[in-house]
């Protein structure tokens, strides 16, 4: 059955050696909220505060699910592992808010016990792979708070180069943000280079 805004032929799910990559649903709305329930998780994002149940009933998951009807393939996937199929979190690859839409960001967010794992890695390979290869990816781009050093290593090994240090203005910012935001970057030629040389 296609889901909708899902076309026919259009292959939505991805496979790892450990994780499944699967699109979101309607029905997946406690997953978010035991996610985004965990003050660690959220620690770089709202200096701990957890996301309310209304915020993901009415505003986040709707957010997700829309994706999906706006592009065919960039959205929010759902991370499951393969062995358990427990949630470990999602991974994102879509356009950012002012950029084309062959400029897609990267982006993910793991529950604690998905951590050290390498999962984050691994999701994020195959999703940059896919978008360049498959997706029509020019360029990949990724942020996060420059103190945030797990992502950053993350983004670092997924062969994205740190681009510029900004300090944005927040309304209500929270601990680190007095260090700005970290913008990553990596092309779809450095892309193919770095496969070639890491499978040659």
């Amino acid at each position: 059955m296609v889901e909708p805004g899902q076309d026919e032929g259009v292959t939505t799910d991805i496979e790892t050696p450990r994780l499944r990559l699967r699109r979101f649903t309607a029905g997946d709305e406690d997953l978010l909220v035991d996610l985004d329930g965990d003050p660690a998780v959220m620690e770089f994002l709202t200096g701990g505060k957890p996301t309310s149940r209304e915020r993901i009933r009415h505003e986040i998951l709707p957010r997700l699910l829309g994706c999906y009807e706006r592009w065919p393939h960039w959205g929010y996937f759902a991370g499951e592992a393969i062995d358990t199929g427990a949630f470990i979190g999602w991974f994102a690859m879509r356009p950012k808010d002012g950029y084309p839409d062959d400029v897609p960001e990267l982006g993910y967010r793991l529950r604690r016990s998905a951590w050290g794992h390498g999962y984050a890695t691994e999701g994020s390979l195959a999703l940059i792979d896919k978008a360049f290869g498959e997706w029509g990816a020019t360029t990949v781009i990724a942020e996060t708070m420059a103190v945030n050093s797990r992502s950053r290593n993350v983004l670092e090994r997924c062969g994205l180069t740190h681009v510029r240090t900004r300090h944005d203005e927040w309304d209500d910012p929270i601990p680190g943000t007095e260090h700005g935001e970290v913008e990553y970057a990596v092309t779809k030629a450095e892309w193919l280079e770095r496969k070639a040389r890491f499978l040659g």
